[in-house]
């Protein structure tokens, strides 16, 4: 259990930093906090500990939460944190492998992927790019199983190349190989062998991601 009277000293030290010479109380601290003495006073005594007080003034001061409260040095924390990428995950589309899916929108959450793991699945990809969406249907089976997460690099038009790509289309989202034809259309390609093709104009897709890794749910 965290006890208040011990983040109070800690507190009067941070404030004290910009009191040079002069003593800081309860009163001082409270007052940093937007906090009347009599409420403070109280909380103190039932070791109520203000939060959002105490969050703001960490943002303002710039100072870690998890020194304030758990002794744990910035450093350590920067280190545990960059064992991590956050990525975007659209946990609410489709990126159809048979009809279409919707289309891209800003309904994301952000999810942490060992930095590793994410490397050994996408390779060396600026992890800026990389968002992820979830794979439904059958034609691209056996290389993306329907239920798989793929991992998109957002930076990632088409080239020439052999390549997987997520494309938005006005009947939505799918993920097919590209091929651009010697006529100017493009083959979009399923490979699953009991899909067919389709030709279309370039004018009628636009790439929103080159596929460069997936993750098959368990």
């Amino acid at each position: 259990m965290i006890d208040f009277s011990e983040v109070i000293e800690k507190l009067k030290d941070i404030v004290s930093q910009s009191r040079i010479g002069a003593r800081v109380y309860d009163k001082d601290v409270a007052a940093e906090l937007g906090i009347s003495q009599a409420a403070f006073a109280t909380m103190k005594k039932r070791n109520s500990i203000p939060y959002r007080e105490i969050l703001e003034f960490c943002a303002r001061r710039k100072i870690s939460i998890n020194w304030l409260f758990f002794d744990q040095p910035a450093e350590m924390l920067l280190e545990e944190t960059g064992k991590f990428f956050r990525i975007k995950y659209f946990a609410q589309l489709r990126a159809s492998a048979g009809g279409g899916a919707e289309v891209f929108d800003e309904n994301f959450k952000y999810i942490s992927v060992d930095r590793d793991i994410l490397v050994e699945i996408v390779g060396s990809v600026d992890e800026k790019n990389i968002e992820a969406i979830r794979v439904e249907g059958e034609s691209m089976e056996p290389t993306l199983k329907s239920g798989s997460i793929v991992f998109i690099d957002r930076s990632g038009t088409y080239t020439s190349k052999d390549g997987i790509y997520v494309v938005s289309s006005t009947g939505g989202l799918f993920v097919k190989r590209l091929r651009v034809r010697a006529d100017g259309f493009v083959e979009l390609i399923s490979d699953n062998t009991l899909y067919e093709n389709e030709i279309v104009s370039p004018e009628e897709i636009s790439i929103v991601g080159k596929v460069v890794g997936s993750m098959e749910s368990i």
